[in-house]
């Protein structure tokens, strides 16, 4: 049975929700599942802006079938060639053979790696600033290499104000039934995965996302339509900050994320100690989180949200433990940078956990490391709670300056 939504009289949500999926991308976990979005155009001409994961290709061709009623369809846009979104291709090339498809020449170039051997007459490749008419509405292509892959475009749908931004302004989280922020809670329900979404799936790339942003000032943007999440029809400017806040790594909120590792409870103990005496001092926005048992994309979302970055770490092997060194890692690999942070080592002997820890974050861009660094020596002592108490004081000035 077809599903579709109107998002203005002429265009319509065609796509579907995945709520089986466990890692998107087989990396990032879905806690409430995950939409894949494709909008159609019904003008003079008939146009599909993108496709979608074949995970939810039968409910997405139903739906496809429906608002068309029997008309062909003339033009499938493909703004990211993704498998998520490019996937039930074929099936729309089989059902609608005369279809012709408007995309960038980089983006035919990766269809012929995944297998889709388009001809050439069929492919309208088009560049930055090129226009396509389909009666009523003109829609203009807009570039946007790197987000978040190098052959994606967005296109701004001028009669309307619409922009079918790829996976710009995604989120993970199925729509279960709605399709506009407006018909959630957003910063209940969506603020946390989308922001996890861009860290981990887009972060890397901030001056890009940035360059979109510039592009995207000046166009008169009245919807957003984006491959992953709900659509945006008001406060589209608040979501927009959000971006240019995540773009240039600068924190949403003044805050601590204390990320700790532990492997017998001294290194938790001296971690929780350590807001506790921040609790005293009146900082209380902070987060305590075990690295083990919280997935990497969820540190990564929480560094991106909060301004300040505490690290306690327990040594192991004479290295970091390993799920900390794999924290570290992704913080680089997606670009991290912007934050100031405190250090905390663990160990019974050759202790090194701080000193690898400092290592790693003088690796990242302006990133201001606290002093004094706290040493425990296997559990809490009184020494090392005076030093928690000095690095207390630190923090507290920092995050109240």
């Amino acid at each position: 049975m077809y599903q579709y939504r109107n998002v203005t009289d002429d265009i319509f949500w065609v796509g579907g929700n995945d709520r089986r999926l466990a890692l998107f991308e087989n990396v990032h976990p879905l806690h409430h599942g995950v939409s894949y979005n494709s909008y159609l155009l019904l003008d003079e001409k008939t146009v599909l802006f993108d496709t979608a994961d074949w995970a939810v290709g039968r409910q997405f061709i139903e739906n496809v079938t429906a608002l068309l009623n029997g008309r062909d369809l003339d033009y499938l846009v493909l703004n990211h060639v993704e498998p998520d979104h490019a996937a039930s291709l074929e099936e729309v090339l089989l059902r609608w053979p005369q279809v012709k498809l408007i995309t960038t020449a980089k983006a035919v170039q990766f269809l012929g790696q995944f297998g889709f051997h388009i001809s050439p007459d069929q492919v309208d490749a088009v560049k930055e600033g090129d226009e396509r008419s389909f009666g009523k509405h003109t829609v203009t292509f807009v570039s946007a290499p790197m987000v978040h892959w190098p052959e994606v475009m967005v296109t701004f749908d001028k009669t309307e104000g619409v922009l079918f931004s790829a996976d710009a302004f995604g989120t993970f989280r199925s729509l279960d039934g709605k399709l506009f922020a407006d018909e959630f809670d957003f910063e209940r329900d969506f603020l946390d995965e989308a922001r996890r979404y861009y860290a981990n799936i887009v972060g890397k790339f901030g001056p890009q996302v940035q360059a979109l942003l510039k592009k995207a000032s000046g166009l008169d943007i009245k919807y957003i339509c984006p491959l992953h999440g709900p659509v945006w029809r008001r406060d589209i400017g608040w979501f927009i900050d959000k971006y240019a806040h995540w773009s240039a790594y600068e924190p949403e909120e003044t805050g601590l994320l204390v990320a700790y590792s532990s492997m017998y409870g001294g290194t938790e103990a001296a971690a929780e100690l350590l807001c506790a005496k921040l609790a005293q001092r009146g900082v209380t926005n902070t987060h305590l989180r075990d690295v083990s048992t919280t997935h990497v994309s969820e540190l990564i979302s929480d560094v991106f949200k909060y301004s300040h970055l505490a690290l306690a770490s327990v040594t192991y092997n004479l290295g970091l433990f390993p799920p900390m060194h794999a924290f570290l890692e992704d913080m680089k690999a997606l670009n991290v940078q912007k934050r100031t942070c405190a250090v905390l080592e663990n160990g019974s002997w050759a202790i090194r956990a701080g000193a690898l820890t400092r290592e790693s974050l003088a690796q990242l861009k302006e990133m201001t490391v606290l002093e004094p660094s706290v040493t425990v020596t296997s559990a809490l002592s009184r020494d090392s709670g005076a030093d928690l108490d000095a690095l207390a004081d630190a923090l507290a000035a920092s995050l109240k300056a």
